[in-house]
């Protein structure tokens, strides 16, 4: 191969192999999904909570993330929405994520639930963050977002109790 080679040189199979099926077999932009929306979109009615649970790894558990983007999705809704991060899932309310400095992503979508926490509670929402969790991992509660409410062990059952007592519909998710 050469210097100002760019691609690596192929043998006759491997070639054949790429030219069996054309790639890509559509173009960007093809739909190859339905757009159809089975359910109603809802909307708080008047009084509605949405409480969620986090026990997910930040980075470790897509689950996390997408259970904040559900929670923002509800408080755009008019839900009263609140997230309570427990257990590995106080992890994800650290403010002191970034490599090789706070604040750098040493990869795309380092800061997505940094970012989508302080969204969330830009709009209205509340986040918990149980010290217990912190603790388990040796994180410290000043390095937490700010606007994260931290809580008492305790408080986990209890804040279940009482969004359950409203009427909340709860999202509890678990991953590790």
């Amino acid at each position: 191969m050469s210097e100002t080679a760019s691609a690596a040189e192929l043998t006759d199979v491997e070639q054949k192999s790429l030219g069996e099926i054309p790639h890509p077999s559509l173009p960007e932009g093809s739909s190859i999904y339905g757009s159809t929306k089975v359910f109603p979109d809802y909307q708080a009615e008047n009084g509605e909570s949405y409480f969620t649970l986090v026990h997910g790894i930040a980075h470790e558990s897509s689950v996390s993330f997408v259970a904040v983007l559900q929670a923002t999705r509800a408080l755009r809704k008019g839900f009263e929405a609140a997230i309570y991060f427990y257990g590995p899932g106080s992890l994800n309310c650290l403010a002191t994520r970034g490599f090789p400095t706070v604040g750098n992503s040493a990869f795309p979508g380092e800061h997505n639930i940094n970012n989508q926490l302080k969204t969330f509670i830009a709009e209205g929402g509340k986040v918990y963050c149980c010290r217990f969790g912190l603790s388990l991992h040796g994180a410290r509660e000043e390095d937490l977002i700010e606007g994260v409410i931290p809580t008492h062990p305790l408080d986990v059952q209890d804040a279940l109790i009482h969004y359950a007592r409203k009427g909340a519909i709860i999202n509890s998710t678990y991953q590790l």
